[in-house]
């Protein structure tokens, strides 16, 4: 859920050469999802690490007075290896399980430097930047991270479909009243060119800056925002 800025020189400087926190060996958290203010899904994800191999898992169902009228299941995974530089995906998938023509595939052939994505029933591939990350693993590389290098991040991300550049400046600190209480945080805020959503991550201080809220403004004017309801790092 996040979007946008840079050249693949820069990303390696800004999101790969600047890793220098331990992350955790398991994460295992849930998220309410809502539009406009109504609550509309759940979203329950985990991360685990083992012999330097990485696989996140995020389910999201829908909810509140969605429940009784939505059955759209999506699920999201990412896999690949823990390196010094932070998480480098060797694969991702993105499916709805109501509508397989919605489903998203990317591989990341790092030997051969090539993105294999398919999508709509069509295979393309691309070039693959270094420190590149897909749109689940980029959450968790803020655990790779320390407070002091993150006021300016730059990096690449694909969608599934192509890749995106994507700048995020530090805005500030804010105290975040959640469901788990007070949170201290670190608010990024995503450059935005004409046309593009905007969006927005919270990153808690004392929790190995993991992402405890996000939130997307979509051109129409529609804001999405997910708060964390449930963490625990191990």
């Amino acid at each position: 859920m996040i979007r946008r800025t840079a050249l693949a020189a820069i990303a390696c400087m800004a999101f790969t050469c600047a890793f220098a926190a331990a992350a955790p060996g398991a994460v295992n958290a849930e998220y309410a999802l809502s539009k406009d203010g109504l609550y509309i899904a759940n979203v329950v994800e985990s991360f685990h690490v083992k012999d330097d191999q990485y696989r996140i898992e995020s389910d999201s169902t829908p909810a509140g007075v969605l429940a009784a009228f939505v059955r759209t299941r999506i699920k999201v995974l990412s896999s690949g290896s823990v390196t010094p530089a932070g998480l480098q995906p060797e694969k991702s998938e993105y499916t709805r399980l109501d509508d397989a023509s919605k489903n998203l595939s990317a591989v990341f052939n790092w030997p051969a430097r090539e993105l294999n994505l398919a999508y709509e029933g069509k295979s393309e591939k691309l070039p693959l930047p270094s420190g590149i990350q897909d749109r689940l693993s980029v959450m968790y590389q803020f655990m790779f991270l320390t407070p002091d290098k993150v006021k300016r991040l730059e990096f690449q991300m694909t969608n599934g479909k192509k890749i995106e550049n994507y700048r995020y400046d530090l805005a500030g600190t804010e105290v975040l009243d959640t469901p788990l209480g007070k949170i201290k945080t670190l608010h990024l805020v995503k450059h935005r060119d004409p046309g593009e959503n905007g969006a927005e991550v919270w990153l808690a201080t004392d929790r190995n800056l993991f992402p405890v809220k996000l939130a997307i403004l979509e051109n129409d004017g529609s804001r999405f925002e997910q708060t964390i309801t449930r963490l625990n790092i191990k």
